[in-house]
């Protein structure tokens, strides 16, 4: 296994470019294959998570070109030939790696149009459960059946029945992604549906990345509160002749807690205030603990000033699961105990990420109260030094521990490469901003 050594380091005034949303990336690429005209794609993130998707939709029959990109690294540019709401390919294999954002709305999308279809990811995947997107789905009419374990893929999607019911009740408190795939697949029916969801949903900020999407491809779904969702008839996807992918929030939250924990002014480009990733809130629990911010067009910069320190804090962060885990760094560099709470989620992403958070945290010293939905984190007085991260493949664990050699010691982060997930290029651009101490 390749291990990557961080030495202690301070970092210096930087700009960074980000990748582009992957959350935006995937919904786009499906929306786009959808729709019934040709569309072109600007700064998707090139990334394992979205090759997962653009195969996929290869494979299914869409017509993809990749044009031309003067700024390598950038993204890509792609030109997506819209079916018009129906795959060419009525049969397909389809492997998704351990690709949330393409499992889930694909098998809604796939269920709904019906046909017959095998899907399947890595081991993690099949442990990630999607009964609650798989039920209401049936209540549909599609025609599904569990490969594996019940409730978990793999799946083998059969030609679907006429929907009669066309009120659905989704549970809220797993992943945002169900009702995500929902709202996504429902509309190709061109009937009018409403979705109700059982109990709280997580990851509000999510769906409405998910509606702001639809809008941009012409479709309009009403909401009351995030609970009862409205799907009119006669509705059917339309792409903008162009469309750019935001940068990606949640990548964006490394870099700004690197301006936070160094003092230096630390600017990422592609986001601003007005992004429609729930992620930019992580911001603003920043400024609340000793952050200097400074909002621009297009860009976003932090700092800190040198007397101020880096208060404790008690999030509740149900709105910011991913960038979340990033607080959970920063704690290291408070004085006293930091606690998030309302993170439940945490426990079905591509790892056990309150379980995993703990054992690490652990290496280094800190001492950790974990619960079923959130985790405390005391500081040590000193970090310990030279420690292994365990990563378990998942991006977020990578990318989060990094920011420990800017805390005073140096570390080792296992399997580096897992951030090939989303951000193949990470490790790469954070070594640009740091000057070994």
């Amino acid at each position: 296994m390749n291990t990557l050594h961080l030495t202690s380091s301070t970092c210096h005034a930087s700009t960074i470019n980000l990748p582009g949303s992957k959350s935006i990336s995937n919904r786009t690429l499906l929306l786009a294959a959808l729709a019934d005209n040709t569309s072109e794609i600007y700064d998707v993130l090139d990334s394992d998570d979205i090759l997962h998707m653009l195969n996929a939709l290869k494979i299914l029959g869409v017509k993809i070109e990749q044009l031309p990109n003067a700024e390598k690294e950038s993204g890509l540019n792609l030109r997506i030939y819209g079916c018009n709401g129906k795959f060419p390919q009525q049969q397909a294999e389809l492997f998704l790696g351990n690709a949330g954002t393409a499992f889930r709305p694909l098998t809604a999308v796939l269920a709904i149009l019906g046909g017959e279809y095998y899907l399947h990811g890595v081991a993690r995947m099949h442990e990630r459960p999607i009964g609650d997107l798989v039920d209401a789905l049936k209540t549909a009419g599609a025609i599904i059946e569990y490969k594996g374990k019940t409730g978990y893929p793999p799946l083998q999607i059969y030609p679907a029945q006429t929907p009669t019911n066309h009120l659905l009740s989704i549970k809220g408190n797993v992943s945002s992604q169900f009702l995500t795939a929902l709202l996504m697949a429902l509309p190709l029916t061109g009937q009018a549906y409403t979705i109700k969801v059982a109990g709280e949903l997580i990851s509000k900020p999510y769906i409405a990345i998910t509606l702001k999407l639809l809008q941009q491809f012409g479709v309009q779904i009403t909401h009351k509160n995030f609970q009862i969702f409205q799907l009119p008839a006669g509705q059917h996807y339309h792409a903008q002749e162009k469309l750019f992918v935001e940068g990606d929030a949640s990548s964006a939250s490394y870099f700004l807690a690197a301006g936070l924990l160094s003092g230096q002014p630390i600017r990422v480009n592609g986001i601003d205030a007005n992004s429609i990733q729930g992620d930019i809130a992580f911001v603003h629990e920043l400024e609340k603990i000793g952050a200097r911010v400074s909002w621009g067009n297009q860009y976003i910069e932090i700092s800190r000033s040198p007397e101020q320190e880096i208060l404790p804090f008690d999030i509740d962060a149900n709105h910011i699961p991913d960038a979340a885990m990033t607080l959970a760094i920063i704690a290291l560099a408070c004085k006293n105990t930091c606690r998030i709470r309302n993170i439940a989620s945490w426990r079905v992403k591509e790892t056990d990420r309150i379980s995993a958070m703990a054992t690490e945290l652990r290496k280094l010293g800190a001492k950790i109260i974990e619960t079923e939905d959130s985790i405390s984190i005391t500081p040590p007085t000193t970090l310990h030094s030279d420690v292994h991260i365990s990563t378990y493949d998942d991006h977020r664990m990578a990318m989060c521990f990094s920011l420990v050699s800017l805390l005073g010691t140096s570390v080792y982060i296992d399997d580096p490469q897992c951030v090939n997930k989303t951000f193949p290029n990470y490790f790469k651009i954070f070594a640009s901003m740091c000057t070994p101490v």
